[in-house]
């Protein structure tokens, strides 16, 4: 696996983290969270004892506040999802969501996903992968700054059954031609659609999606399937 060691899956930031938000990582983390294990081959995850059933299983990627994740969980009680990020900020608004609605079917590890990938899920256990607005890094000579690189969905691609998805969706227009571009040079992988796909009814409109459509701005949703 050293061949992706280079690759920088976020940019570390501090976030501010509301007293709330601070209190459901610390009281819910614990229940609802999954500690990264390590690099052994030995820790790898056994998803159906993490959420206590056989299930489609999906890869939630850097979910922000959590609002995206927890209405999909939300509307698909029957499928489970797996939630990454890093910022205890998002972690914390989206443990209390989870709590206050109840949700059964999300599990949240708060670490690097190259890590995750690598060392905590096993291979072709995923049905399906959502980067909805991931950080963009307009400059191509920034490749090792964007999450959405060959070398990642290369990655990405191992852990995907077949016919499973990569769902990534961005609000900047050069980011999605970048995406595209990496997308449609990965031969594991088809797209859905010509072009961009339109939004399918499971990634619902976010507050700050709403306003800047009506602002006029574009949203761009890239789907592709591994063949």
């Amino acid at each position: 696996m050293a061949e992706h060691r280079a690759i920088r899956s976020f940019v570390l930031r501090q976030g501010r983290v509301s007293n709330a938000q601070r209190r459901a990582h610390e009281m819910l983390m614990p229940k609802y969270g999954i500690p990264f294990a390590g690099t052994s081959s030995e820790n790898l995850l056994d998803l159906d004892q993490v959420f206590g059933r056989s299930a489609p299983r999906f890869l939630e990627i850097g979910f922000g506040m959590g609002e995206t994740t927890a209405a999909i969980a939300r509307s698909h009680p029957q499928n489970d999802y797996l939630a990454v990020e890093v910022h205890t900020p998002g972690v914390g608004s989206l443990l209390k969501q989870i709590e206050e609605f109840g949700l059964t079917n999300i599990r949240i590890i708060q670490h690097d996903v190259v890590e995750v990938l690598q060392h905590a899920l096993p291979l072709e256990c995923l049905d399906g992968v959502h980067i909805f607005f991931p950080d963009p890094w307009p400059k191509a000579r920034h490749h090792k700054r964007r999450l959405i690189q060959p070398e990642f969905i290369k990655l990405l691609c191992r852990h995907l059954k077949r016919d499973g998805y990569i769902h990534a969706a961005t609000d900047w227009q050069d980011y999605a031609e970048q995406i595209l571009s990496v997308l449609t040079s990965e031969l594991q992988l088809s797209n859905i659609a010509v072009g961009y796909a339109p939004r399918p009814e499971y990634r619902p409109l976010t507050k700050f999606e709403q306003r800047g459509l009506r602002l006029g701005h574009g949203v761009w949703d890239l789907i592709f399937r591994k063949k």
